[in-house]
């Protein structure tokens, strides 16, 4: 059973998580296009924290959907698949969890961000940092997986594709 669950390098994972951001910035523009019309924005300032609720729940139900059946396409492409703890499929509740628990990549250097003002390249940096930190964590978890997914209940492993 361990070989069936084998964990993903941290550098594949990281990977598919690259490759997921690319992935997702079609999400953003159709969501934004559809979010735009059917507000009639005319400015892309104007409407901006309804937009981002907008995007989080889009996001939600990209994610929850495509976890609940396993992968997302980034991760068909890195053969990685989202399993409970049993290494059986996870649940719509479940894969809910996990994504909010996801955000767990970036709301830490948001909230720092908020009280000191930073420009451009400084929270990049301390977004692209805690990122790192959060990603290099994993090594001290006993089966290397993210402490989100520990937290949820959920783990990545290596998931060959399936002979056609």
């Amino acid at each position: 059973m361990q070989n069936e669950l084998k964990t993903p390098g941290l550098w594949t994972r990281m990977a598919c998580w690259m490759y997921e951001g690319m992935l997702m910035f079609g999400v953003v523009f159709i969501s934004g296009y559809l979010f735009g019309t059917l507000s009639q924005t005319r400015n892309a300032m104007d409407n901006r924290n309804a937009l981002q609720a907008f995007l989080f729940v889009v996001f939600g139900i990209y994610f929850v959907w495509f976890w609940a059946k396993g992968q997302t396409l980034a991760m068909k492409t890195w053969n990685i698949r989202v399993v409970g703890r049993d290494g059986m499929a996870i649940s719509q509740a479940r894969a809910l969890v996990r994504y909010c628990l996801s955000w767990l990549w970036f709301l830490p250097p948001l909230a720092a961000l908020f009280p000191f003002h930073l420009s451009g390249p400084e929270s990049a940096v301390l977004i692209a940092g805690w990122v790192a930190v959060w990603a290099l964590l994993s090594r001290f978890h006993p089966d290397k997986q993210f402490w989100h997914d520990a937290l949820a209940g959920t783990r990545l492993v290596v998931s060959h594709p399936l002979s056609r």
